[in-house]
């Protein structure tokens, strides 16, 4: 068998509206879909076993779907080159076809080494854009225009037929099998195009309704939220598709009073964000791994304080509504956009750790971790870009702003039952405090306004160092968003205190 088209699925578990995948059907040639599960890749800090779980499912899925066009999906287990030399040998592949992925810096590592044995061996690799994402972009000037025009064209349908190949394939690994730990998140989202599909429908026509005013609580969030994320970061559906979804329920409600046109639009400007933070990581790969503005580098300690940084992710930190959040999160693998920022925000600022050792914590406990989107959030949320207000939650306000019936709360931290509702969100004030604190459930780490006051004093400082706005300047011109004054994305450059990143976003979706 000769002139065989190796088609790489990546991040993009799907068939209808891939680009990439429409692009190898149109070839002619033998066609051989391939997944690889890469156990070094499921090593890495940022993995975790609710993330396979999820994505085994969604191949699963997929598996059946290919099946039915004529093409089975080949899964194998091991290291990329050696895969794709060894499947090379065999079917006579002389290209490969993938989209280009916007990954952590092992994907990043692993593409830079298939690229280089690709050259070496005469393999063509066709990598197709993301929709939203673009590679070597020279200046964010158009970029919002690009990205519109892509998810304006219409999405693509399932290829009505493939020239598969019949190959032996691996069987799907467990997480044991893949050295992952112990991650029982009883309520995770399910993965797969159906169980995509599915959450799509239901948020355009029920729960989606009061999705601007309810996205910050944790409570209304869960319901309201369209809870795509996981889908769209692992690619089981397309971000083209959910935009033109909503475009489309927009449209139908614009003359109605009852909520959904206004929800369509917030959902459609989030969809947006999401691209624009995925571009930063696109454009700067060290955004992993180093502070955006270099002056913030050094300003927490590099080996954080292991005490707090246990508290924190355990959800024992004293502080009921972060500790709540917390929880949930470990349950759920889902946490509402607002709840996470003041995760972040909270570990970076009151309890002073580096954003690189929380980081992966986080990353870990979502279901739906997308790197361009994660590691953007963090440096934000910890005031290290230079170019974003600092922004110190405080815990206790946040508690009762979007929890003020505490039933959020006295369910994840049942330790606090016998606590009065005034005081369930500073528990420490109650007069049967010692009744409760440093034994059933811990007294609080820090104190929260002493410790937001000694971090806004030591991020002000590095603002105010000689050189800094210029650096921010470069910062800014790199990265930030073109908007006009409504806060619309537009294609021209705008004056740069028109620009910037002022949301807290974690793009839960």
């Amino acid at each position: 068998m000769s002139d065989t088209v190796l088609f790489w699925f990546k991040r993009d578990l799907r068939v209808q509206d891939n680009p990439a995948l429409a692009l190898a059907a149109k070839r002619g040639q033998p066609l051989l879909p391939l997944y690889i599960v890469e156990p070094e890749l499921w090593a890495q800090s940022d993995a975790s076993a609710r993330q396979w779980r999820f994505v085994s499912e969604s191949l699963a899925d997929l598996q059946i779907q290919l099946a039915g066009l004529g093409a089975p999906m080949l899964l194998r287990v091991g290291e990329a080159v050696g895969v794709l030399s060894n499947l090379r040998r065999i079917y006579g592949v002389t290209e490969i076809v993938s989209h280009e992925e916007t990954g952590n810096a092992w994907s990043f590592k692993r593409d830079r080494t298939v690229a280089g044995w690709a050259r070496g061996a005469g393999v063509r690799w066709t990598e197709v854009p993301q929709m939203g994402v673009q590679r070597r972009l020279a200046s964010r000037d158009g970029w919002a225009a690009a990205r519109d025009k892509v998810l304006r064209t219409p999405a693509l349908p399932a290829p009505k037929g493939l020239n598969g190949i019949a190959a032996d394939s691996d069987q799907l690994p467990d997480a044991r099998a893949l050295g992952l730990g112990f991650d029982p998140c009883p309520e995770r989202q399910r993965g797969g195009r159906a169980e995509a599909l599915s959450l799509l429908g239901g948020f355009l026509t029920v729960r989606g309704r009061d999705y601007r005013r309810a996205m910050s609580s944790p409570v209304e969030g869960e319901t309201a939220c369209s809870r795509l994320s996981p889908h769209l970061a692992f690619g089981t559906l397309s971000v083209r598709e959910a935009a033109q979804a909503g475009r489309a329920r927009k449209a139908e409600t614009t003359n109605t009073r009852d909520g959904w046109a206004a929800s369509m639009k917030s959902f459609e400007s989030r969809l947006a964000w999401r691209d624009h933070f995925m571009q930063k990581l696109e454009d700067e790969p060290a955004l992993e791994s180093r502070c955006l503005h270099p002056d913030y580098e050094g300003l927490r300690p590099r080996v954080p304080d292991a005490t707090r940084l246990e508290a924190w992710s355990a959800g024992e930190t004293g502080l009921p509504f972060v500790d709540a959040c917390m929880r949930y999160l470990i349950h759920t693998g889902w946490l509402n956009f607002r709840m996470r920022s003041m995760l972040v925000a909270v570990a970076s600022y009151h309890l002073w750790l580096d954003w690189r050792a929380t980081g992966p914590v986080l990353a870990r406990r979502f279901t739906d971790y997308e790197p361009g989107i994660h590691w953007s959030q963090m440096q934000m949320q910890s005031g290290t870009t230079g170019m974003n207000t600092v922004r110190i939650y405080n815990p206790v306000k946040q508690g009762h702003d979007q929890d003020p019936t505490g039933a959020f709360t006295r369910r994840w931290v049942p330790e606090l039952a016998d606590v009065p509702d005034a005081l369930l969100q500073e528990p420490w004030l109650w007069e049967g405090a010692d009744r409760v604190l440093g034994g059933r459930y811990p007294a609080p780490i820090v104190d929260v306004k002493a410790a937001a006051a000694a971090a806004r004093d030591r991020v002000w400082a590095v603002r105010r160092q000689p050189g800094f706005a210029e650096t921010a300047a470069k910062v800014i011109d790199k990265h930030a968003s073109r908007k006009d004054r409504a806060g619309r994305f537009v294609n021209d450059r705008v004056p740069r205190r028109k620009s910037g990143d002022g949301r807290q976003m974690s793009l839960d979706l």
